[in-house]
């Protein structure tokens, strides 16, 4: 049975807005929202784990419990995810019986735009962001583990919400 549902994408794809709209269709079972970028703000990160994954996947661990002790049933996770061997990972830390996952794709231009919003006043960040999404939608395009693709470019959230419910089972 599918009880977490992955949402994938490059920075300014729409991970963490997809993830919301999907929690507002979920009004029957109690659930929780988690975006991975959160629970994993290290600063510096540690030499050898240049993104904090291992600590992200400890917090998760610690965060899906506590959720779980609450009366949460599913899980919706925003993040990045580049290689396959890490689904196990992250539903041994869950505790997750299956994984949905849902790959967001975004037109360059789209994402240059969004990631100017967010960024207007950090010049540098808004760089490293640029190509970052450049480096992440070359590897998640090999990646042959998904379960849906979608395009968030031009697609309401809300929309892309039902159809991520209905082929992961979920409506």
């Amino acid at each position: 049975m599918i009880d977490s549902i992955f949402v994938n994408g490059t920075v300014g794809s729409g991970k963490t807005t997809l993830a919301y709209a999907v929690s507002a269709l979920e009004t029957s079972i109690t659930h929780a929202v988690i975006d991975l970028d959160e629970i994993r703000r290290l600063r510096p990160a540690p030499a050898t784990d240049r993104f904090a994954h291992e600590v992200e996947l400890r917090n998760l661990r610690s965060i899906a419990d506590n959720y779980r002790e609450a009366g949460s049933e599913r899980f919706i996770l925003a993040g990045v995810l580049e290689h396959e061997a890490e689904i196990g990972r992250y539903r041994e830390a869950l505790g997750s019986d299956g994984m949905f996952i849902c790959r967001l794709t975004v037109a360059p231009d789209v994402v240059k735009r969004r990631l100017a919003r967010r960024h207007e006043r950090d010049q540098m960040g808004l760089i490293w962001h640029r190509d970052r999404a450049v480096e992440l939608a070359r590897i998640l395009a090999t990646n042959t583990f998904d379960d849906i693709v979608l395009d968030s470019s031009d697609v309401e959230p809300s929309r892309l919400a039902s159809a991520l419910r209905l082929a992961a089972g979920w409506s």
